[in-house]
């Protein structure tokens, strides 16, 4: 074979090489955006910020309901946090699946009970082997943190994560 002919079969294989590449790319970025639009239907948002702008961090980290900045954002798969602190912000990047609310930051009493997405008190909250379980109360409704600590904890996290499964479907 002469050198002009192996040359094309060269750069042919280059640029197959680099179409298929290509073409995996997109596919993925396809999957990504469909992945990130389906987090954002099942995840508690108010345009887009998770936990009413409070720091998902200071939650598993320090026990405490903090707000956080809105000049210390974060948006991990179609997901906004807000964060106290810049450490916070960088210990949410290093790790954010350890700081991500359980069932997408609804009420997770509502979920044991199968009553589906209801909305949160970002200050009612229990940290359950470093997870974090958020709760509904207001003025005029029950508390159902006080609900939730009635009964076994892991009997209760059993029964939201089957509604919960149920509710990704």
């Amino acid at each position: 074979m002469n050198t002009t002919i192996k040359t094309i079969i060269t750069n042919m294989k280059k640029l197959s090489t680099l179409v298929i590449f290509a073409i995996y790319a997109l596919s993925f970025m396809g999957a990504n955006a469909d992945t990130q639009e389906q987090r954002k239907q099942h995840y508690n948002l108010n345009n887009g910020l998770a936990l009413k702008g409070y720091d998902p961090v200071s939650y598993i980290d320090n026990n405490i309901a903090a707000k956080g900045s809105s000049k210390l954002a974060h948006t991990y798969q179609g997901i906004t946090y807000r964060f106290k602190n810049s450490a916070n912000l960088a210990k949410f990047k290093s790790n954010p699946n350890k700081y991500e609310p359980q069932y997408g930051g609804w009420c997770a009493f509502a979920f044991a009970v199968d009553a589906g997405k209801v909305s949160i008190n970002p200050k009612r909250f229990k940290v359950i082997d470093g997870k974090l379980y958020l709760y509904y109360d207001t003025l005029h409704s029950k508390n159902t943190l006080k609900l939730w600590n009635a009964k076994d904890d892991i009997e209760q996290i059993n029964k939201a994560n089957k509604v919960w499964k149920k509710t990704l479907k």
